[in-house]
């Protein structure tokens, strides 16, 4: 899946989900080497799992931060 997040430095997220466990995160922009290891970190991860570790993170004193929007992609794709 690719996803389009908003009010974030990266411009797109995309990742797969196969049996339920997310597979294969990147981002395109943002912070590169912070992006990098959360994409390390969730790989392999449960979907559910991922989404409650990761919803609801700020960046700075933005609303919302890429592993918020990344949570918020995982919850569309699984219709959440």
């Amino acid at each position: 899946m690719d996803y389009q997040p908003k009010g974030v430095c990266s411009q797109q997220i995309h990742f797969d989900i196969i049996d339920n466990k997310v597979r294969n995160v990147s981002f395109k922009g943002g912070c590169h080497g912070n992006l990098q290891g959360i994409s390390r970190l969730i790989d392999g991860m449960d979907v559910n799992e991922a989404i409650s570790r990761i919803d609801g993170i700020k960046c700075g004193f933005k609303s919302t931060s890429c592993p918020d929007q990344l949570a918020q992609a995982l919850k569309q794709a699984v219709g959440k």
